[in-house]
């Protein structure tokens, strides 16, 4: 073992003469590892990451996770710089990568088999195509990483800085798909989440990589201080925010919104030939049912409640356009009362101007609806999902032409609605309302318009989320997708509304307490009053991503001053 050791001892190792114990007897073997050997660990080291995640939770997975793979950079930093190793830790990266997003999104495989003899072909480009291009943003991070490393606690810096830089990326690049960012380790629990308020996902993130990639230093420490104390100072810095948490949650639960009562209905209707338009007048009925449905003796129906709010996608036709189903709905709502639901929306055309397939232009929306089938304020989905939505313009003609169509059956594809116009969603009797439809809300910083309409508020008081998650089935998937937006919560100081069709639906608090819920799919009616938000703004929605881009930089700094230390 004596050369093994002593060609190790550039990452950090002990002396070679020392007496090593397991783990570093583990660590050994991984920085010495080659080939397809050293490429499995890091698959293997990603998939284990994944399970720190919602909604598992399991925090010291990504401890493992990390840890291995600052070993495994040291042992393709052996030798020096070089176009070489860099190229060697993209590889190590990505094969790291490939893992945690196969094994954190295998369950996007359910939404190709719903209409398995359109969609079953393609169900590998989904599992396996998708992961393999997610990590070439982990293969980047790596290779960044390499080329500020260093030896000691400052090549845990290195791989923040590169690992976490490359997470926002993948959060902005290409309309981004910020699921499952490695910040989530922190924000899936309550006490830690509350970090999020000063600085968002993107900060959990570089705190989540730098705490949990720390232990990596207990078997390559040359000295006690070295092996010990990164692990130490990460101990302290999630106790840390522990404690924080703890302390921001108050005891007592959030006042909430006088005059205020809302309904959410869960209707689990499957995404199955079931959901027609052949079936509109079942589905209609079922949604008004449950609608009026006697839950308590206070709450024995829409007359008792102030507020229904329908999932995404509440009907398999244009709602607006059937005037026989929207005067059902209308006369089922008291004066005074609204609805807010999910719906297709067709661009209304010139009067005269007849619609037809080549004029149409389709939105998924949010409608408001009063008593009498009274139209309220819309809001049109701006983030819409590729290949779920709609075919990529560039790519559009050519997946036509070779037979492929997005996911949601609509002429065309949805159109987004228009972002530099973004209004606040406006319902008579809540306070201003900041709209958010499906995947929307999994992205930080993007819950609130650019700019408030002129004579809007500046801040709103809730965040909606309606969403469809039926595709996915009993899977992580919806799991994961509710734990993201409730984040989002905690970030801008809001509560949150969120209506599923198949679940999770809940009232969350501005401290991302859950209220009251339905759980995965289950049919069912969900009474709860609405919390306040917290006063003013909290630092990440005043500042957004500015104390993420200042730890990015500290983390660079801190990388090239032990590297500068080291020579």
């Amino acid at each position: 073992m004596t050369a093994p050791l002593g060609r190790a001892s550039g990452a950090g190792m002990r002396p070679a003469a020392a007496r090593i114990g397991p783990l570093e007897a583990v660590a050994h073997r991984i920085i010495l590892s080659q080939g397809w050997v050293r490429l499995a660990i890091a698959v293997a080291a990603g998939a284990c990451g994944a399970l720190a995640m919602p909604p598992y939770g399991l925090f010291p997975a990504l401890v493992v996770s990390l840890s291995v793979a600052v070993w495994l950079i040291d042992g393709a930093a052996v030798g020096g710089a070089g176009r070489r190793t860099v190229r060697a830790c993209a590889a190590i990266g990505w094969a790291w990568g490939f893992g945690y997003f196969t094994a954190g999104l295998w369950w996007l495989g359910a939404a190709f088999l719903v209409e398995a003899d359109q969609f079953a072909w393609a169900l590998p480009l989904g599992v396996v195509g998708l992961p393999a291009v997610l990590a070439l943003f982990s293969a980047a991070g790596f290779a960044v990483a390499r080329l500020v490393w260093t030896r000691g606690a400052g090549r845990i810096a290195a791989l923040a800085f590169g690992l976490a830089g490359a997470e926002w990326l993948r959060g902005h690049v290409l309309t981004g798909f910020p699921w499952n960012t490695l910040g989530m380790a922190l924000g899936g629990h309550l006490w830690t989440m509350q970090t999020a308020s000063l600085v968002g996902l993107y900060g959990l993130t570089l705190l989540a990589v730098l705490i949990a990639a720390a232990p990596a230093t207990l078997a390559t420490g040359a000295t006690p201080r070295d092996r010990f104390g990164p692990t130490l100072a990460a101990v302290a810095a999630l106790v840390g925010l522990a404690a924080y948490g703890a302390w921001r949650v108050p005891a007592a639960p959030d006042p909430t919104v006088a005059g205020v009562r809302l309904r959410l209905i869960q209707p689990n209707i499957p995404q199955d030939d079931k959901f027609g338009s052949a079936n509109r007048e079942r589905i209609v009925g079922k949604y008004l049912e449950l609608s009026d449905r006697a839950l308590s003796p206070d709450r024995t129906g829409i007359a008792d409640i102030t507020h229904l709010i329908w999932p995404e996608s509440a009907f398999p036709f244009l709602i607006q356009r059937d005037p026989e189903a929207l005067g059902r709905i209308g006369a089922a709502l008291p004066e005074g009362k609204q609805l807010i639901t999910g719906a297709a929306r067709v661009r209304e055309l010139p009067n005269g101007e007849r619609l037809t397939r080549e004029n149409a232009v389709f939105f998924n929306a949010i409608l408001t609806i009063g008593a009498g089938g009274q139209s309220g304020d819309t809001y049109d989905k701006v983030h819409l999902v590729p290949f779920g939505e709609y075919l990529p313009g560039p790519l559009d003609g050519l997946l036509r032409a070779l037979g492929l169509r997005q996911f949601i059956s609509v002429p065309g594809g949805f159109t987004a609605g228009d972002r530099a116009g973004q209004r606040i969603l406006n319902v008579p009797g809540l306070p201003p309302v900041a709209a958010t439809i499906c995947y929307e809300a999994i992205f930080p910083g993007a819950i609130l318009p650019p700019a408030p309409a002129e004579g809007a508020p500046a801040v709103p008081g809730l965040i909606l989320n309606l969403t469809n998650d039926a595709w996915f089935g009993d899977t992580p998937g919806p799991r994961q997708h509710f734990a993201q937006a409730r984040l989002r919560a905690v970030e801008e100081g809001m509560p949150l509304v969120r209506d599923a069709n198949s679940g999770i639906s809940a009232v969350v608090d501005a401290h991302g307490r859950v209220v009251a819920s339905l759980p995965l799919g289950t049919e069912g009616v969900l009474d709860a009053d609405l919390p306040v938000r917290l006063p003013g703004r909290t630092l990440y929605a005043a500042y957004g991503d500015g104390p993420f881009a200042l730890g990015l930089i500290a983390c660079l700094l801190a990388a090239l001053a032990a590297r500068r230390r080291r020579v």
